[in-house]
């Protein structure tokens, strides 16, 4: 009988601690939590903690509480000056409806899929009504809030609040930079070509200025070279004439004198003419007489 009681007594707190443990759930900080029966919700706990559900028939579906990231693929975007762009942009939001998220989403798994069409329809649309100069250099924090403001009026319906959108990066398409590429490096060697040729052009006409300066030069030095020689000529023959008016006998020995100086220079020089010549009169008679 006993061992009976015993035996009752244990099945009894097995079941209550099976009992206990499938209705009890813990929410952490950074949870929020939707009770549901038969997949319909009953109740939503924000409260961390430990909460009680009625067993079997019910389960827990939790939501994060904490900021998002919502990423997507590049998009290419068409500017309103009919230029392609490809946008590399993301999301960060927070669920502040969980009942209406989960009735608009269902599992939380999925949410990324559910918002990423909405996110990328908010971007065509605000940077659609942009050039593609505004959408690279100009307003784009200003870009940013729009498209921010933009996604939140259609993410409201999913329950959840967008806290910030920032563009990573906005390129024209790999094609596009390709061609315009080739079109600034062509565009830089015609630069490059005719800049080349003004220096080539400048370069001659510098080299033949020079060149008739030089010339001019060269000519008017030959020229007054010319006149100086000529001077020095005129002036060395009246220095002789003079010389010679005041003395033709000594003007005449010294006439001689360089004669001899001039040609008997070196060793082996060797003259031929005859005893009496004329050169030779001052060499046995120094007064020159014969």
């Amino acid at each position: 009988m006993n061992r009976s009681v015993a035996i009752g007594a244990g099945v009894v707190v097995l079941l209550a601690a099976l009992i206990a443990y499938l209705s009890a759930y813990t929410v952490g900080m950074t949870q929020q939590a939707i009770v549901l029966q038969f997949g319909d919700p009953r109740a939503v706990v924000t409260a961390p903690g430990l909460h009680w559900k009625l067993p079997i028939i019910q389960n827990v579906v939790y939501i994060d509480k904490r900021i998002l990231s919502l990423n997507v693929p590049p998009e290419e975007i068409i500017a309103k000056d009919r230029k392609r762009l490809v946008v590399d942009a993301f999301a960060r939001y927070r669920i502040v409806d969980s009942l209406r998220f989960y009735q608009s989403v269902g599992d939380p798994r999925n949410s990324s899929n559910r918002l990423q069409p909405n996110f990328v329809s908010s971007l065509r649309n605000v940077l659609g009504d942009h050039t593609l100069e505004e959408l690279v250099r100009d307003n784009r924090a200003g870009l940013m809030k729009r498209i921010q403001t933009a996604f939140n009026g259609a993410a409201q319906q999913f329950g959840i609040e967008v806290v910030d959108v920032r563009i990573r990066r906005a390129d024209l398409p790999e094609q596009n930079s390709q061609a315009i590429f080739q079109r600034m490096q062509t565009e830089r060697e015609r630069e490059a070509a005719e800049i080349r040729a003004q220096g080539n052009e400048e370069a001659q006409r510098i080299r033949s200025r020079a060149d008739r300066e030089v010339t001019v030069i060269v000519a008017e030095a030959e020229r007054d070279a010319q006149i100086a020689r000529g001077e020095g000529d005129a002036t060395r023959n009246s220095i002789y004439a003079e010389a010679y008016s005041a003395d033709p006998e000594f003007f005449a020995f010294y006439r001689s004198m360089e004669a001899y100086r001039e040609g008997l220079k070196g060793d082996n020089t060797t003259m031929v003419v005859t005893p009496d010549s004329e050169f030779f009169r001052y060499f046995g008679n120094e007064s020159g007489r014969r």
